[in-house]
């Protein structure tokens, strides 16, 4: 997130002496994204973050291409990914490309056997069902329905749920997550248009720092490669920090709707951007208000970006035979639009209560597996007559 923010202690001046109670050196990290150009910050390790006792070798968790060529829109039922006990494990691939990796999650235990890091890409978890704590080297977050975590890449985490019953949307980007550009002024703040502001993110709170020496597993994911590595000290040893990277949580809930007398375009509903792609948020909102408006979507065309589309609550207007957890693929290059009857139901609606998140890419999207094993395969046909 682009502002400034601290937590523990820290010394007066970045790079200088920051020293323990018995007088030794705790260990500055410059923790940052691309090269020194990037959001970064700076780290207080009580131990050093380097010592590593053992390698245990690597596992290929590379996403299998089952399908990337066959252009017609898709219905997956997203529910119908088993849930199981391990936090990795639970993560299902499902829709991927060279910008991003999509998954569904199921876990039914909290990850607390192994610590966690992604060293190729930041995550959106997108909290469906479920609640919990986010626990990191930098601070804790709770969690509940509908928050986004957004995890910057490097980040060593662990994950505590409240229940078994979880599910998670997971969107892994491999360049830097941020907020839209145009709902940002030249210093970053984020503008009185912005359907959010700094005052939705919550940043970590509680800053666990353990001074522990034993054999402590992280998982490590690089180049689609898992790696187990188990190094000598406790990794939540952070003294405190402050800088510009780190994890947040922002509530769908959070998210103010932008509205207007005829259909506003799908750009209103976006929450972050990359270079990649975009995650917007459809949120529960008053209809168009003109006296004629159509409040279901024109018809467009997909000419430049996959449309993705996760379905989590509510009545989803423009569509038929929708329920929770489903998500629909519009690829580029073919239009789509409302369900037949949609746009005649819409006419005379004051509201809608939808909420759903969606991921539009540049670059085609395209299936696994995991992912034809949950298709409905006519939805393509859903727009033909009754």
């Amino acid at each position: 997130m682009p502002f400034y923010s601290k937590l523990g202690q820290i010394p007066h001046k970045r790079h200088t002496q920051f020293k323990k109670e018995c007088g030794k050196l705790h260990y500055e990290q410059l923790f940052g994204t691309e090269g020194f150009s990037g959001m970064s910050s700076l780290l207080y390790h009580v131990n050093r973050p380097t010592q590593v006792k053992h390698v245990a070798g690597y596992q290929d968790v590379a996403p299998k291409i089952a399908e990337g060529k066959n252009l017609k829109s898709r219905l997956l039922k997203g529910f119908k990914i088993r849930a199981k006990d391990d936090y990795l494990s639970s993560r299902i691939p499902i829709l991927v490309n060279n910008d991003c990796h999509i998954s569904l999650a199921a876990p039914k235990k909290s990850l607390r056997d192994y610590y966690y890091k992604n060293a190729d890409a930041d995550e959106v978890l997108f909290i469906h069902k479920g609640s919990g704590t986010l626990r990191t080297f930098m601070g804790n977050i709770t969690f509940s329905y509908g928050d986004y975590l957004v995890i910057p890449r490097g980040i060593i985490y662990q994950i505590d749920f409240d229940k078994a019953d979880n599910r998670l949307f997971i969107v892994e980007s491999f360049d830097p997550i941020y907020t839209p550009n145009r709902y940002r002024n030249k210093f970053g703040q984020l503008m009185e248009h912005a359907p959010f502001c700094e005052r939705d993110i919550r940043i970590p709170d509680l800053l666990e720092c353990y001074d522990e020496e034993g054999d402590f597993l992280i998982k490590i994911k690089k180049e689609q490669t898992l790696h187990s590595f188990t190094y000598a000290t406790h990794p939540f040893n952070v003294k405190g920090w402050d800088g510009y990277n780190y994890p947040y949580a922002f509530s769908i809930h959070d998210f103010e709707p932008i509205t207007g007398r005829v259909h506003m375009p799908p750009p209103i509903h976006q929450t972050f951007q990359t270079k990649a792609f975009v995650i917007c948020s459809f949120c529960p909102r008053l209809y168009d208000y003109h006296p004629r408006a159509i409040p279901a979507p024109y018809h467009h065309s997909n000419i430049d970006s996959d449309e993705l589309l996760y379905y989590v609550d509510g009545d989803f207007m423009s569509r038929n035979d929708i329920a929770q957890g489903h998500l629909t693929l519009h690829p580029a290059g073919i239009p789509h639009g409302p369900h037949p009857g949609a746009m005649e139901r819409s006419i005379g609606k004051k509201e809608t209560k939808e909420l759903a998140v969606m991921v539009d890419t540049f670059k085609p999207l395209k299936l696994t597996q995991e992912a034809l094993d949950i298709e409905n395969p006519d939805y393509f046909k859903s727009w033909m007559p009754n």
